[in-house]
């Protein structure tokens, strides 16, 4: 206890300063950060130099345009995320158990995972928790994994990088086929192999924008199958790559499912291949902490 007692009395800093040294990171602006702290560019200014003075190191750069995190306050950032995690989730738990009543779940959805998806992830817990609030955002695969690790979300849904975080797991897993559309004015009737591959290589191609998992993954296996494939057109969803297939702008590999809310009002030419690209999809959550009953639930309540 002693020694704990002297830790709290000559720590660096207390919550409310790595709150701010994590603002700092996250808009590379003292003006910014103590904007949204609700302190003066001054005041943040201050207490950051404080921090760095009692640490003897610098944890941020400061230039004319920008302020810029330092190796040294990179580690603290990545080191700490999970600290003010468990803060606010506490908090949270705090306020939703025995303070105001309501209960969230607050969840991300990757861009690439159709709207279509959406049903099969939301539907069973409405109606079974029609008490439960859902926030809903749509975002990249690395702003959910950052917003997980940060609390700031509850539940993400994506396909996953080689290597999760360490205070993330996994609780679902499933695979999802693709399928390759054109469109219907595109005639394949008797081209298999190369034939098909020549005349799709003349065709205009929509594809999902470099530097999402599932891209990668894509482009990865397309080369693999000898798809000399250059993408004329790049998105950042499916549900946009599908409508300007069926509206005659171009060829693309598209999730199989995805296609279904989409058959009855947009016609699409779905071309049969001998091998399938396929991903997973994943649902994760912190793992440095005990689930709230109602998003354990929400979990339970995912149909794929």
């Amino acid at each position: 206890m002693k020694e704990e007692n002297e830790f709290a009395a000559t720590s660096p800093f207390g919550i409310f300063e790595l709150h701010l040294l994590h603002l700092l990171a996250r808009h590379g602006s003292f003006t910014r950060a103590g904007a949204e702290a609700g302190l003066t560019q001054s005041a943040v200014t201050r207490q950051v130099q404080a921090v760095e003075a009692k640490l003897g190191v610098a944890l941020f750069e400061r230039t004319t345009r920008k302020v810029i995190v330092t190796p040294a306050g990179r580690f603290l950032i990545e080191q700490t995320r999970h600290i003010l995690g468990d803060v606010q989730a506490s908090l949270r738990r705090l306020r939703e158990d025995f303070v105001e009543g309501s209960k969230q779940v607050r969840l991300g959805v990757s861009r690439s995972i159709s709207l279509a998806y959406l049903p099969g992830f939301l539907f069973a817990n409405q109606r079974r928790e029609p008490g439960v609030n859902l926030a809903v955002t749509h975002e990249t695969s690395a702003a959910i994994l950052r917003q997980l690790e940060g609390d700031e979300l509850d539940v993400g849904i994506f396909c996953p990088p080689r290597r999760l975080p360490g205070n993330l797991t996994v609780t679902h897993r499933f695979r999802d086929a693709f399928t390759l559309v054109t469109p219907l004015s595109f005639l394949a009737a008797g081209r298999k192999g190369r034939a098909l591959q020549k005349a799709l290589a003349e065709q205009t191609w929509l594809l999902l924008g470099e530097g999402s998992n599932t891209s990668s993954q894509l482009r990865h296996w397309m080369k693999a199958q000898g798809w000399a494939i250059r993408a004329s057109h790049e998105m950042d969803n499916f549900d946009l790559i599908i409508n300007l297939v069926a509206l005659g702008l171009g060829a693309s590999f598209v999730p199989q499912r995805a296609l279904a809310l989409y058959s009855r009002r947009r016609k699409v030419q779905r071309i049969p291949l001998p091998k399938r690209f396929s991903r997973e999809i994943v649902v994760v959550v912190r793992k440095s902490r005990s689930e709230a009953a109602h998003i354990a639930r929400f979990i339970e309540n995912i149909l794929f």
